[in-house]
């Protein structure tokens, strides 16, 4: 009889054979030369789908951490700002962007947040030390200004949860206070704040990120899954909304020593309470590519593997508990950050609204987002919920000072998505040339989704050739589409080069030359080193 730690190994041996699916089966991209003129082959059929696409794989994060907060979307002093703080030029922003769903107040932050400090009169609330970034915390932007903003510009609200410091109790609480109407401690002191309506909020993260040392209140896994268990019992108690949906932590990374076996004895204890499990990633141009831009554009294939294998450890619990319900993942932090990460830390020493972890992104950060958003999609049967991380200044698409805002090179993949992927995302057959990368499979130069809806098909696609541009064939197997809409590309010759407030343009998308369709096929050729999207209509 095999031991459970038996069980996990074999359990990543399987998902390695997913992840092969995954990529280059359900996909079925061909793993060696298309064709002696290498030309780029996709079979598209609508009627091949791999799933409907949930909109919330678009979210966003803010976290009260640096300027994401305080400067970024909530800056009373400025003249900039509503007369509730808000900063006016980031709302129509991000309402323009369309972001479903916004994770809040963290992140690291959240494990030693309580929220009781962020509510009631703003001359009441007090001045805190945060212990997971040594800054200051005025408590002047809390749970109701979060609502309140989210209701602004349009997006749903996935409430963070403190299982750090903080207890099942105070969290059954706060979703008292944010979810029942009235008559109850909580929702009538909501009420007292002067919010009489309940902000019905559906999503729920319990915790983040509790198997890291650096987590403020981490604990072993057993111990997270039984607190986890704890908290969504009371939650759903109070609650009695079985639309409620609770996420428990899953491991921080791949990187950890304890990855996948900590996903398993979490979800051992709490399975049956919960409905996803959350997962982080950042990628970057250093240690894992030793600054091999050719595999950095690849780095996102390690993200469908690592989802693979997150979603083999949570059938395999659920086989275990012979359970009929099937956990969907909550990839809540992934991005692009390995520049900023930690030298600055000294600057924001007991500092209100530092400046913290601004990543400057370049040209091919941008590609490298959108080979992400391409895996994001195409593993969108069991991943319900993404947060690109994060949303402003901190390492974010949008960068504000005090005369206005400027829009980072990942935002335009990001914005893409959001624009032109909708419906449902299909099964794509794909026949490309390959490339080696020392450490992985055999990579394709193309990488590429599709989504469907209303007549409707868009398709993206990521060049990961530094060379060369690359002949693509459309071959459409139900119904041809000939009336292009939309034809736009994001590449240029040094893949280095970044935006900024001196030039808020150096880095854009380009018109693509609209391809023509004849005899149920598509021509074009996509630029080297490019991320390029293109959406037909009937």
């Amino acid at each position: 009889m095999p031991s459970r730690r038996q069980f996990l190994q074999q359990a990543s041996t399987a998902a390695l054979a997913v992840s092969s699916s995954t990529f280059f089966g359900r996909l079925a991209s061909a793993q060696t030369a298309a064709t002696a003129d290498q030309t780029v082959r996709i079979f598209i059929d609508g009627r091949r789908s791999i799933s409907p696409l949930d909109r919330n794989l678009f979210g966003s994060f803010l976290e009260q951490l640096g300027r994401a907060i305080y400067e970024g979307i909530y800056d009373p002093g400025s003249k900039l700002s509503d007369s509730s703080g808000f900063r006016k030029d980031v709302m129509q922003e991000v309402r323009t962007l369309g972001v479903p769903i916004i994770r809040y107040p963290g992140g690291n932050f959240v494990s030693g947040y309580n929220w009781l400090d962020g509510v009631g009169p703003k001359q009441d609330r007090p001045h805190v030390l945060d212990k997971a970034w040594d800054t200051l915390n005025s408590n002047q932007f809390g749970t109701n200004e979060y609502m309140q903003w989210c209701k602004a510009v349009g997006t749903l609200p996935l409430m963070g949860l403190n299982l750090g410091t903080g207890t099942p109790e105070q969290a059954a609480a706060l979703l008292e206070y944010c979810n029942i109407d009235k008559g109850t401690q909580w929702s009538d002191l909501r009420r007292k704040h002067g919010y009489a309506e309940p902000y019905n909020v559906k999503y729920w993260c319990l915790g983040n990120e509790m198997d890291g040392p650096w987590q403020i209140g981490h604990m072993t896994a057993t111990e997270y899954g039984m607190k986890a268990q704890d908290t969504a019992r009371q939650m759903r108690y109070v609650a009695q909304d079985p639309s409620l949906q609770l996420i428990a932590c899953g491991s921080s990374g791949p990187f950890m020593p304890t990855y996948l076996e900590w996903d398993r004895e979490v979800l051992e204890q709490c399975y049956d309470n919960v409905d996803g499990l959350s997962l982080h990633r950042y990628l970057g141009n250093s240690r894992e590519t030793d600054g091999d831009s050719s595999k950095y554009l690849a780095m996102n294939l390690t993200m469908d593997r690592q989802i693979a294998e997150s979603l083999a450890v949570c059938d395999l619990v659920r086989g275990h508990k012979r359970s009929p319900k099937k956990l969907w993942l909550s990839f809540d932090e992934w991005n692009v950050w390995y520049r900023a990460r930690g030298g600055d830390a000294a600057d924001g020493h007991r500092k209100e609204a530092p400046h913290l972890l601004e990543e400057v992104y370049n040209l091919e950060d941008a590609l490298l987002v959108g080979g992400m958003l391409n895996t994001l999609m195409r593993n969108a049967d069991r991943v319900k919920i993404a947060c690109l991380a994060q949303l402003i200044n901190v390492i974010a698409p949008i960068m504000t000072n005090a005369s206005g805002i400027f829009r980072q090179t990942i935002y335009y993949p990001y914005a893409w998505a959001l624009q032109y992927a909708h419906g449902k995302v299909l099964n794509l057959l794909i026949e490309s040339p390959t490339y080696e990368v020392k450490g992985m499979d055999a990579v394709p130069y193309i990488d590429a989704v599709a989504t469907t809806e209303d007549g409707k098909t868009s398709l993206f696609l990521l060049n990961r050739d530094l060379a060369k541009g690359h002949a693509v064939e459309v071959v459409w197997e139900d119904q041809p589409r000939s009336s292009v809409l939309t034809s736009q590309v994001l590449t240029g010759s040094d893949l280095k080069a970044v935006n900024g407030f001196d030039a808020p343009e150096r880095v854009k998308p380009q018109a693509f030359d609209k391809p023509s369709t004849a005899n149920g096929r598509t021509k074009f050729e996509v630029p080297a080193r490019s991320y390029t999207v293109i959406q037909w209509g009937a």
